[in-house]
């Protein structure tokens, strides 16, 4: 990012994710320069500063993204969705990660941002072959780029600091494990890169017109193996560690091994350790002059990653020690856990189909599918209603006109007896929502409060629901191959 002089209007940034890892610490070497708004999901916990405005943004609702970037030039996008994000996902991180890309980048559009840029992870050459994790990755770079916003990604391998997902798992199976099997994988090349070469890669790419609609690999001095990591990890650490090569252990058993070493959540440690298949190199094509090339070396890094997780670790202890004191003189009660659902199931349409068309059509077939039980109905304004047997609706879906196109169908779950009645009007809606640029389409429902028990409703409506999107995904597919189109996709779907 240029200096700014005094008689300049300094830019406003929105970043994403303020409150997380990269995001905080890109915070601090933003705020000299810049008005940032700083976006979390629970924004409303901070307090503002001369420079921050925090907002709290759910980014899985439009309408949270569009208030979220209002007054932005420029928006950082560092956004990842591999961990559940209600009390109840049913969903691929891909399809989530998608939504979230999407309404990030048509709020973009709408509020006039100049540019955004988002940090992601270095594509390798066979790109035909990617992981679902990579895969991911390119796609949400796409996404972001389909409304005309120009996009500036930065791709990274592993990123050393002390927290994020690649590193601390590094450092956990070096501190839990004596004598280490090292699988295949671990002497796969990757380049990893210190946190702060990473935020002086970004930093530099807000406003940077030269990479304007462009993607840079970034990488530290090093391309080392994930076992000679492990090794300097160990040594960093005076830690004495045996490495044993190990040939038969595949990528599936090794993330279960992982994950059960590390007790990194599986949500995170699937995608990461299937992505090792490929070498995490930055390509030398790819790289800016400027910023790709970082300084910092790995040994330098995981030492700096490991003395500031311990000085955040006496902080966090100090602040929960704080916080009991206050507790135990205040009357204040903990917040309580809210039971929401987010279901998200992508299907491909028939070509020239769209999300609207989609809406309509899983009405229509609903009743179809579950005769005599089930019946629907749909008045003039296209608001819905599902019911079984009885007089009264499961589910009462109210079409919203307004936030509602042919690339997308937005309902508000407003009643039924299968919704919990509450004194306001809820945010649960189910939406079908094209992918740009593609006949694939996504239909989530999000927020979602059932009225039934909760552990009645895991074991049989949520059971229910995936089993009906199944059939309606099977349902689309028949038609489109009677009319013989996109038997690749067919053949990827199914």
């Amino acid at each position: 990012m240029d200096n700014q002089t005094t008689n300049e209007k300094r830019p406003v940034i929105a970043l994403t994710g303020a409150s997380g890892y990269i995001g905080n610490n890109l915070l601090k070497k933003l705020g000299k320069q810049a008005d940032i708004i700083a976006l979390s999901r629970n924004g409303d916990k901070y307090e503002d500063s001369e420079n921050v405005t925090w907002r709290s943004a759910d980014l899985f609702s439009l309408k949270d993204a569009e208030k979220a970037l209002e007054g932005a030039d420029y928006a950082v996008y560092l956004v990842h969705s591999m961990m559940p994000s209600a009390k109840l996902t049913q969903a691929k991180f891909e399809d989530m990660d998608l939504i979230l890309a999407d309404n990030f980048a048509q709020a973009a559009k709408k509020n006039g941002v100049k540019q955004i840029i988002y940090l992601s992870g270095i594509i390798p050459p066979d790109a035909d072959e990617l992981s679902r994790h990579l895969r991911s990755r390119l796609e949400v770079e796409k996404v972001l780029s389909s409304y005309g916003v120009p996009v500036t990604t930065v791709r990274a391998g592993l990123i050393v600091g002390p927290k994020g997902s690649s590193f601390p798992i590094v450092k956990k199976l070096v501190k839990r494990l004596p004598m280490m099997a090292l699988p295949k994988w671990t002497r796969q090349k990757t380049h990893p890169i210190a946190l702060q070469d990473v935020l002086h890669a970004l930093k530099g790419s807000i406003g940077n017109k030269k990479l304007s609609g462009e993607s840079i690999d970034v990488g530290g001095p090093e391309i080392m193996t994930y076992k000679e990591m492990m090794i300097d990890t160990a040594e960093v650490m005076g830690k004495k560690r045996k490495l044993l090569n190990v040939p038969f252990m595949t990528v599936k058993l090794s993330r279960l091994w992982v994950s059960v070493t590390t007790g990194t959540p599986r949500e995170m440690v699937y995608p990461l350790i299937e992505s090792l298949i490929h070498p995490m190199v930055a390509n030398p094509e790819n790289m800016d002059k400027d910023l790709s090339y970082g300084k910092i070396s790995f040994k330098e890094a995981a030492k700096s990653a490991l003395e500031q997780e311990e000085q955040e670790k006496k902080e966090k202890e100090e602040q929960q020690q704080k916080q009991e004191k206050d507790s135990s003189n205040s009357s204040s009660s903990s917040k309580p856990v809210i039971s929401d659902v987010r279901s998200v199931q992508r299907v491909l349409l028939p070509e020239g189909k769209t999300a609207s068309w989609a809406a309509s059509r899983y009405i229509d077939w609903l009743e179809e599918f579950g005769r005599p039980l089930i019946r629907t109905s749909v008045d003039q304004d296209r608001n819905a209603k599902i019911y079984m047997l009885g007089k009264e609706p499961l589910l009462s879906l109210t079409y919203s006109h307004d936030r509602s196109n042919e690339s997308r169908a937005l309902f508000y779950i407003s009643g039924g007896t299968f919704a919990k009645r509450e004194e306001t009007p809820g945010r649960g809606r189910l939406e079908f929502r094209q992918i740009p640029n593609s006949q694939e389409c996504i239909i989530a429902i999000h927020e979602y409060k059932p009225s039934l028990p909760w552990f009645i409703y895991t074991f049989t409506q949520a059971k229910f629901h995936l089993w009906v999107m199944y059939f309606f995904k099977r349902h689309l597919l028949k038609q489109i191959k009677q009319e013989n189109q996109h038997p690749k996709l067919i053949i990827e779907m199914e």
